[in-house]
């Protein structure tokens, strides 16, 4: 997202807390796999929580988020491993950390493990909340470097190393809380390179290719346990032209198909954002954009790419004209019809992420995206039964439709 963008009774998915098993989530093909077995996923985003449970006094709002989002039946969450200069940072400045912060992501980490979550970890920010690109640029600059735009952060060699010293920090942290080196924990399902990237000076996608390969290297490099996602929206580039006509009407310097097929990227994601990227456009013409983004995403990973695909953000605003919580009910359904049908036919969509979770008395993080669970009961049965039909779902495929070797 480009900025500060429950259900009562019984709920037949497995919606108890449990811990997360101690084992890593692998791929194969274009499934994710644990044990032998294929594992599917309905979750959200929650990029505050690090914010918040680093003050003992708001702590408490990550646990109630966990526990209400177990309760349904989600499984992976969302969130960032960064934040970078500014208010409440993690990195003051290159290579200096804030340690009540990282005490903030420890708690993050170890109480995702006590709800049945799994996290995916974002580690920098392609906008300007949280710090993002623009600080790293800055920081380079505020030591001398020449550094013309935002852009060179994927070229600079004095940020690139930057960068790479927080991703060795982050990778290497030993939880205070658990003990366990952030590499070594399962509750971690992916890193993610950057929250969005796009580097619209080189529309050609040579400079962020080049930057995902060295970085998903570098990654790996320290880390062999982990799955390793881009972060990407999903545009299309310049490596099958054809493609781009199912860009919302612009390019962003990335490239769908070339940047997911770097051999050190386990997986591909997707974001829709149709009030936004769309604008101007039709209900219809909005909701037939969000057909064939995700059809076509699902049809290059399951043929081209041969990876699995996640549907990492998506929401409706209630900010935007004519919102009504009955059309954002709506919204997600179809989604997540779209996804379980892809899990279904054992496609390459293994499940969605939605902007985003927020616990009760957040007003003011709001961005008009959040679903509050304990407020929003309709909102919450929607996405309760996403849960039990994924989780259904895999206890079934997994019985009766073994994957071949």
């Amino acid at each position: 997202m480009s900025g500060n963008r429950v259900l009562k009774g019984d709920c037949k998915a497995k919606c108890h807390p449990s811990t997360v098993n101690d084992s890593f989530v692998k791929t194969q093909k274009h499934h994710f796999m644990l044990n032998g077995k294929q594992l599917v996923f309905n979750g959200f985003n929650a990029y505050w929580l690090m914010c918040m449970a680093s003050d003992p006094s708001t702590r408490a709002k990550v646990t109630a988020a966990f526990q209400e989002s177990s309760r349904i039946g989600m499984n992976l969450v969302r969130t960032w491993a960064f934040s970078d200069g500014g208010n409440k940072p993690l990195q003051t400045s290159p290579g200096i950390y804030n340690e009540d912060m990282f005490k903030g992501l420890d708690f993050v980490i170890s109480e995702a493990k006590k709800y049945g979550l799994r996290l995916i970890l974002s580690l920098v920010n392609n906008w300007d909340d949280f710090g993002g690109k623009k600080q790293y640029v800055q920081w380079a600059r505020d030591r001398g470097q020449y550094v013309n735009s935002d852009d060179e952060f994927f070229t600079n060699v004095v940020v690139k190393g930057y960068y790479k010293n927080h991703l060795k920090t982050i990778l290497t942290r030993r939880n205070s809380i658990t003990g366990v080196e952030y590499k070594d924990d399962p509750t971690i399902f992916s890193w993610e390179l950057m929250n969005e990237p796009r580097c619209q000076s080189d529309l050609s996608g040579k400079f962020l290719q080049d930057w995902i390969v060295e970085m998903a290297a570098e990654i790996k490099s320290i880390d062999k346990n982990h799955l390793l996602e881009i972060g990407l929206e999903g545009f299309y580039g310049e490596s099958m032209p054809d493609k781009k006509q199912n860009n919302p009407g612009y390019e962003v310097g990335t490239d769908f198909i070339t940047n997911n097929d770097v051999n050190n990227v386990d997986f591909a994601t997707i974001h829709l954002y149709p009030d936004q990227w769309v604008s101007g456009a039709s209900d219809e013409a909005r909701a037939k954009f969000v057909e064939n983004w995700i059809t076509s995403h699902i049809g290059d990973c399951d043929s081209i790419l041969k990876k699995p695909l996640l549907i990492a953000e998506f929401g409706k605003s209630s900010w935007s004209s004519g919102y009504t919580v009955e059309a954002r009910d709506e919204y997600f359904r179809g989604i997540f019809d779209m996804a379980y049908e892809s899990a279904r036919n054992r496609g390459s969509c293994s499940g969605t992420t939605f902007w985003q979770v927020m616990a009760v008395g957040m007003d003011n993080w709001g961005d008009g995206y959040q679903v509050v669970l304990d407020t929003n009961p309709s909102t919450a049965a929607v996405i309760a039964k996403q849960s039990q039909r994924m989780s259904s779902l895999s206890s079934s495929y997994n019985h009766y439709f073994p994957l071949k070797k």
